[in-house]
């Protein structure tokens, strides 16, 4: 039997792997801000993680909308065990923080195109509904 046959199956799916954080670890389901370099303490407990699943959970982690919250209002970083690692900079809240109105700004402009949109196809409604009844047939 090969060593690679010996592993345990490794979690592949990121999805399903920040599932699991949230799961095993309390940081990740508070969306605590989360320790400079926590990919390595995830990697000494999780040794069979792909890490290329733990790279894309933890990129859809920390770019969570509720995640940018935490961090534009935090004080302190933390660990796995939930101990500090340090604080947050000036520098991190404030990008949490362009990055939360960036996106606010976005949905947005896109909730009021699509409220135009839908304002215009009910015009063209009434309008078809006007000719409808103008040159339709009555019978």
């Amino acid at each position: 039997m090969t060593a690679e046959a010996q592993k345990p199956e490794s979690v592949v799916d990121a999805r399903a792997l920040l599932k699991e954080l949230q799961t095993r670890f309390d940081v990740f389901r508070s969306f605590t801000p989360l320790a400079i370099g926590i990919d390595k303490q995830l990697i000494a407990q999780m040794p069979d993680v792909s890490r290329k699943a733990l790279r894309t959970a933890l990129r859809s982690h920390t770019l969570s909308t509720r995640y940018l919250k935490e961090m534009d209002k935090a004080t302190v970083r933390r660990n796995l065990d939930g101990s500090e690692a340090g604080e947050v900079t000036d520098e991190a809240r404030t990008h949490a923080g362009d990055l939360l109105r960036e996106r606010f700004k976005k949905q947005a402009e896109q909730r009021k195109a699509e409220e135009a949109a839908a304002r215009a196809e009910q015009r063209r409604q009434e309008k078809l509904n006007q000719l409808t009844e103008k040159f339709g047939r009555k019978s």
